[in-house]
């Protein structure tokens, strides 16, 4: 039974368990984010994003233990944890619109970003040579960090670092697979990790949602990189997008441009693509269906194709 509000986020909020203090709710909402600032109200999300990471956290967990205990529409049941400060951001492709971004750092002349040496010549939206971690502080306004500056902050120690650079390629690499099966790309992802009351560390917070990753449509993207045009995303990229096209990039001063229900709801629409066909069924809110069965009929569809 949800307890006192404990922490209030742009798109979630976390309760404690009146019943249990070593547990959480987090409660996912209809509210889309971007630039750090409510954007849009988008109905159904918070449930649909819940039951993404549902999906993948059952589907992973085979790679590394996770926070879940279960879901009930939009919310989520989890073991308390003590999160871990970093953002680890897996990218295959070189991209993005943000301050943090890959590609902002490297059109703008930097060729070390995150401790890692990138060649010249490089294009927006092209594919690296291999997945590479690219981790982010947590705070107000996130920054790029390398490894060594982890360990020498004493965020982590080094064996836990390489253990957590090592299991964020192992769920990249295990994402990339499921999503390609489906038509899409994943492009790129964060993932976020807690250390239990026991010291184990979990994955935490949420997993290839579009909310949280990237993904781009297999079938148009040969073609559209061949012309150096822009790829079609889905994702909340394509919310950033829109937002950059109408003027509005987070900046002191500049006004949030209205968005138009048509806009929202073809954001809605690219949300539910995805959820359909990586979950392999339709979008219907509060579902009844078991977690095991979900789980065991989505898993099926991928490898028996």
């Amino acid at each position: 039974m949800k307890d006192k509000l404990i922490y209030r986020g742009k798109v979630r909020y976390v309760y404690s368990n009146k019943d249990d203090e070593n547990q959480l709710y987090m409660v996912s909402t209809d509210r889309v984010s971007s630039f750090d600032r409510q954007i849009c109200i988008m109905n159904g999300k918070g449930e649909m994003l819940t039951k993404m990471s549902e999906f993948w956290f059952n589907a992973t967990k085979h790679i590394i233990p996770n926070h879940m205990i279960s879901t009930n529409s939009n919310e989520i049941l989890v073991k308390k944890c003590k999160p871990i400060p970093i953002e680890f951001v897996v990218r295959g492709y070189i991209t993005g619109n943000t301050n943090t971004s890959l590609w902002s750092h490297y059109s703008r002349g930097e060729r070390n970003y995150c401790g890692i040496n990138f060649q010249d010549g490089l294009i927006k939206n092209q594919r690296l040579s291999e997945p590479v971690v690219t981790p982010t502080t947590k705070s107000d306004h996130d920054e790029p960090i390398s490894k060594n500056d982890i360990i020498e902050r004493g965020l982590l120690t080094d064996k836990e670092c390489d253990y957590i650079y090592d299991i964020s390629l192992k769920l990249y690499n295990y994402g990339v697979k499921l999503s390609r099966r489906v038509g899409f790309i994943l492009v790129d992802t964060k993932y976020e990790f807690g250390k239990s009351n026991a010291g184990e560390i979990l994955l935490i917070d949420e997993i290839h949602t579009p909310d949280s990753s990237r993904y781009f449509y297999q079938e148009t993207y040969t073609s559209l990189q061949k012309q150096r045009l822009p790829q079609k995303q889905l994702s909340k990229e394509f919310v950033r997008q829109w937002l950059i096209k109408n003027g509005f990039q987070g900046l002191p001063g500049q006004t949030l441009p209205p968005m138009e229900d048509n806009f929202v709801e073809t954001v809605s629409r690219r949300y539910i693509e995805l959820y359909e066909k990586i979950i392999g069924e339709d979008f219907v809110q509060a579902d009844t269906d078991s977690i095991e069965e979900r789980i065991k009929k989505a898993l099926n569809n991928y490898f028996s194709n």
